[in-house]
This record gives structure tokens, C-alpha cells and sequence, in this order.
């Protein structure tokens, strides 16, 4: 029987790609592999009838020697530390595509999985400002904004819309000031690259 589930919150992404991502618009990376993470800021969510996931946040850093779609990945699961062992059987079954879409593609790009990192997660959610610390900014750090014009070096203001998105329909696009990933087998940076912020939303029913 299938586990009913649904989360919604904010979502926070960056890489190593040039801005807007190619992987947005179906195209190989910038610079050939790619390297990125996301990280899920869940506002509400419940993972069958009795485990709430309100407040929690889970990233997924990877990298991939292609594009993301020929698979063959490394991936590695950040957990905030609060969660109850009920909470982190429920993120690490979502994370390896138990539950369906959007994990489950990611999951199915995955062949090699790092043991998942339980630490204290430091959220600042402010939109394409916000700044996020694990196991504060050792194992990641995280600090995006919007992308800086190169002649007048005012902010631009950049969306996708994409309906046939499954991270998300409607994506600010932005730069990282800092994206620094750090653990045993995975260590990048990324910092000065793409960044992007959205509302997320999504179920298992």
C-alpha cells in the first residue's frame, strides 16, 4: 500500500552553472558535470496519517559527471538534527524515491548514496536573500541573491515560468554568494554561480 504524503514550503537550489541553469531548459551543464543542491524548507507536511515534517528542513547535494539525466551520481542527504526517528525515516524514504515525484527522479540518477548527515540546520528564509548553515556552514553553507547587472551592478529581477516543472512552476533566478558543500566523499564550491529560490508544493495521495 502506498504511503500518502504531501509537504509544502520554500526551496532554496544552486550550482555550477552559468545563470538560469541549462538543466532549465533542457540543456547539458555550463561546464560539462554538474554539481548542486537543494535545499527543501518545509512550512507543512505529513508523511502518512502520523508523522508531521512542519518546520524541518532536508537538503540533497550531489554531483554528476554529465548531465543529470545520464545519471551516475554521488548524493548525500543533510537532516536537520530535531528531527524524531519517525521524521528521518520519512525525509531519507522521500529522498530515495519512495514516495514518488520529485525525488524519485533524482533518485533514479543516483548510483552511489553517502551515508545521511544529521546536523543543526540554520535557516534565514528571505526570498532569493536567504542564507542557510548546516552544522553552522562546515558541512553547508549556503547564501544566494539576486543577479548583480555587470555594467551597473544593480540587481536584476528574473523568473521562470515553467508548468512543466517538477521542483517547482515558478522559480526566481539568482546567483550564490556562497555554496560550499563539505562531507565525507562530496566537498564543492560553487559560490559566484547560479542560485534560485521558489515556492514548492507537493503530494501523494
Amino acid at each position: 500500500m502506498r504511503t500518502k504524503w504531501r509537504i509544502s514550503g520554500s526551496l532554496l537550489g544552486a550550482c555550477n552553472c552559468d545563470w538560469g541553469c541549462p538543466c532549465s531548459f533542457d540543456a547539458p551543464p555550463t561546464y560539462g558535470a554538474c554539481h548542486g543542491t537543494y535545499v527543501w524548507i518545509v512550512k507543512t507536511g505529513n508523511f502518512g496519517a502520523t508523522v508531521r515534517l512542519d518546520g524541518l528542513a532536508f537538503a540533497s547535494a550531489g554531483s554528476h559527471p554529465g548531465p543529470i539525466h545520464l545519471g551516475h551520481g554521488t548524493s548525500v542527504t543533510l537532516v536537520d538534527d530535531r528531527a524524531t526517528p519517525a521524521q528521518r525515516k520519512a525525509i531519507e524514504t522521500l529522498r530515495k524515491g519512495g514516495g514518488g515525484p520529485p525525488f524519485e527522479i533524482f533518485a533514479k540518477t543516483t548510483e552511489r548514496w553517502l551515508p545521511t548527515v544529521y546536523a543543526p540546520f540554520d535557516v534565514r528564509l528571505n526570498g532569493v536573500r536567504s542564507v542557510v548553515k548546516v552544522d553552522g556552514g562546515r558541512t553547508y553553507h549556503l547564501a544566494i541573491s539576486r543577479i548583480k547587472n555587470p555594467v551597473t551592478g544593480d540587481e536584476e529581477e528574473v523568473y521562470l515560468d515553467k508548468p512543466t516543472g517538477f521542483t517547482a512552476k515558478r522559480t526566481e533566478l539568482g546567483m550564490s554568494l556562497v555554496a560550499r558543500v563539505n562531507v565525507p566523499g562530496l566537498a564543492y564550491d560553487v559560490s559566484g554561480q547560479y542560485a534560485e529560490y521558489s515556492e514548492f508544493s507537493y503530494s501523494r495521495k
